[in-house]
């Protein structure tokens, strides 16, 4: 497979995942202030600026809005195209990097995406977002996941769906990380809390709710809802199909089914990395996770996540040429590949 089939396949798939996990984060964040309705002008600042923090993308906002409103940060995670990690700029980009190898995924899934890029650049978006957020991200959610569906009925699993595989799951692990993280303001530095009030316990819930995870973590704890417990369920549980460890283990298999490396030996950087992560997670506890602290603790996660991601483009997308002959001959299957 070529090297940029590959990353275009690649970051279709995490731009998909990436609009979908900023539409969780908004529309639970929103649902939430329905319990806080009290709130000053301070309060409510308070309540948004940890959703720009946790995306990564604080200075890229405060380059363009004054204040952490609530109007502010939506209009940018949702709809401003100068920010690249909104909603809307993830889906043209999923869109775009989709068209660059058209030949390579199935017709349904390309007629979907394109029928919600589309949708995104009408007016009745901007009024269906103004009518009924709740609504709108529903829609945004709700073709995320049927791409998701469509994939893994019509896609053969061949390279290309083994990179579009680990671009989900390495996005997904990130977001669920940082969505985590929203409300660690909340926390001691280091150690757990020893008790939650009934508003923290609202703010940890709606954590739950923006990973769609409340119904199988009250499968598993009840009603009762504690940081640590929610931490413990959205790092460590090997069944919940959101939770960071989940996503690394489908990150490594992926990793493993391209290269046909077996478990327990590496032959890069990135799946050295990926393992070496996946023994981290197998073999530490959520006590330990709070002693670091838990920012602390997401914060090098990320850093970890994001060195797979940067060890997988050295290791299939940056080929260095040896000779002017290998250069050519790569340009002309890459013009025959755009051609077909």
């Amino acid at each position: 497979m070529l090297s940029r089939v590959a990353n275009c396949l690649y970051w279709m798939s995490r731009y998909i995942e990436r609009a979908e996990n900023i539409a969780r984060i908004v529309d639970v964040n929103l649902q939430l202030l329905l319990d806080f309705r009290n709130l000053d002008e301070q309060r409510l600042a308070e309540h948004w600026l940890p959703i720009v923090l946790a995306t990564g993308d604080e200075k890229q906002f405060f380059e363009l809005h004054k204040n952490a409103t609530g109007q502010a940060v939506t209009e940018f995670l949702v709809w401003q195209t100068d920010n690249p990690n909104s909603i809307i700029s993830s889906i043209y980009q999923a869109r775009e990097n989709a068209r660059m190898v058209r030949d390579q995924i199935p017709v349904e899934f390309w007629e979907e995406l394109n029928r919600l890029y589309w949708f995104m650049r009408t007016p009745q978006a901007r009024q269906s977002w103004k009518d009924s957020p709740t609504d709108f991200f529903q829609q945004i959610k709700g073709s995320s996941l049927l791409l998701v569906g469509l994939s893994r009925a019509t896609s053969i699993r061949n390279e290309g769906w083994y990179f579009a595989e680990a671009g989900k799951f390495l996005e997904r692990a990130d977001k669920t990380s940082r969505i985590l993280d929203v409300r660690h303001v909340t926390l001691p530095e280091k150690g757990a809390p020893v008790a939650v009030s009934q508003a923290e316990a609202l703010e940890w819930s709606a954590i739950l709710r923006s990973c769609s995870g409340w119904d199988a973590y009250k499968s598993i704890h009840g009603a009762e809802v504690h940081p640590k417990l929610v931490a413990e369920f959205l790092i460590y549980s090997d069944e919940f199909p959101r939770s960071v460890q989940f996503c690394v283990t489908g990150l490594n298999d992926a990793l493993r089914k391209i290269s046909k490396v077996p478990e327990g030996k590496f032959c890069n950087d990135a799946e050295k990395l990926a393992g070496r992560l996946i023994a981290e997670l197998q073999f530490s506890t959520i006590d330990e996770v709070f002693a670091q602290g838990l920012h602390a603790y997401l914060d090098l996660l990320q850093v970890k996540l994001n060195d797979i991601g940067g060890a997988m483009f050295n290791a299939y997308i940056f080929q260095p040429f040896t000779n002017l002959e290998e250069e050519i001959m790569v340009q002309q299957e890459e013009q025959q590949q755009q051609s077909a």
